[in-house]
C-alpha cells in the first residue's frame, strides 16, 4: 500500500488548519506557503474535505477555511479512507470487496489480514490533535 500525494497533502492541510486555528478562516494561500504546496492541488483536496463535511468554507475578503470539529475529533484512517479509498493491502481483505473462490484455503489471506488490521489500527487511533502534539514535539526538539 502506497499512500499518494493525495492523501498525504490532505493530512498536512488538516493539521495545518488545526494547528493554526485562531477562530479566523485560514486561507489556502497561506496553507499553500507554509506547506510549500501548489495552491491549486490544495484546492482540488479542500474540495473533497468541504463536501465531506470535514471543513467548513467562509466566502468573502476575509474568508477561508476552518475545521468542522475539534482536532481530536478527525482520524488520520477518516482523512486517508476520504481521499484514498481503501486501504486494504488487497482487494480480498477490502470490506466492499467479495473475497475469491479460494477464501476457505487461503493462508495468505491470514498474512493480509492481519497486514489490514495493522494498518487499521494505526490510522483509526492517531488523531490530528496527535499530530498536533507530535509537530510541537518536532518544533521543540528544533531549537537553534
Amino acid at each position: 500500500m502506497r499512500i499518494s500525494t493525495k492523501g498525504r497533502y490532505a493530512i498536512r492541510l488538516m493539521l495545518d488548519l488545526a494547528m493554526n486555528a485562531s477562530g479566523d478562516p485560514i486561507r489556502l494561500k497561506d496553507v499553500a506557503r507554509r506547506q510549500d504546496i501548489s495552491e491549486k492541488y490544495l484546492e482540488q483536496i479542500i474540495s473533497i474535505l468541504n463536501k465531506a463535511g470535514f471543513v467548513r468554507s467562509v466566502r468573502g475578503p476575509q474568508g477561508g477555511y476552518t475545521l468542522q470539529w475539534p482536532p481530536e475529533e478527525y482520524t488520520v484512517g477518516m482523512i486517508l479512507r476520504l481521499t484514498e479509498g481503501s486501504l486494504a493491502p488487497v482487494e480480498c481483505v477490502d470490506d466492499t470487496n467479495a473475497c475469491c473462490a479460494r477464501e476457505d484455503n487461503c493462508a495468505t489471506r491470514i498474512l493480509w489480514k492481519k497486514l489490514d488490521d495493522a494498518i487499521n489500527d494505526v490510522v483509526d487511533h492517531v488523531t490530528l490533535e496527535d499530530l498536533m502534539n507530535w509537530q510541537a514535539a518536532k518544533a521543540d526538539d528544533y531549537v537553534i
